[in-house]
């Protein structure tokens, strides 16, 4: 089995940064995309950045500038750094690795349980 955990998440004021972290453990042979999803009271989840290999992230229009995906060399781990933050960017956060192998052969979609990112003042 696959776990991700994230860390993280907290409350801070607009304009201020945050940054989260997802460590994946498990029976894992490779990871070659990971991503980040949001979802707000209300909303439908959706997608705020991802990142495969050497080629150049994906983000979401209203992050784009202000957010920064990013993986640790050799581990199946990513972070996002948050800078700017607006009370829009309220959500809970979640991680996601689409496609895990695993040493098993078998490949499977994975999500994280999620953490809470509140922009208020």
């Amino acid at each position: 089995q696959v776990q991700l955990v994230e860390s993280g998440g907290g409350l801070v004021r607009p304009g201020g940064s945050l940054k989260l972290s997802c460590v994946a453990s498990g029976n894992i042979l490779r990871i070659d995309t990971m991503a980040w999803y949001r979802q707000a009271p209300g909303e439908e989840r959706e997608l705020v950045a991802s990142i495969t290999g050497s080629y150049p992230p994906f983000y979401d229009y209203s992050v784009k500038g202000r957010f920064t995906i990013s993986r640790d060399n050799g581990k199946n781990s990513v972070n996002l750094q948050m800078n700017s933050l607006k009370p829009q960017d309220t959500a809970v956060y979640y991680c996601n690795a689409p496609e895990v192998l695993m040493t098993n052969g078998r490949k499977s979609a994975y999500w994280g349980q999620g953490t809470q990112v509140t922009v208020s003042s």
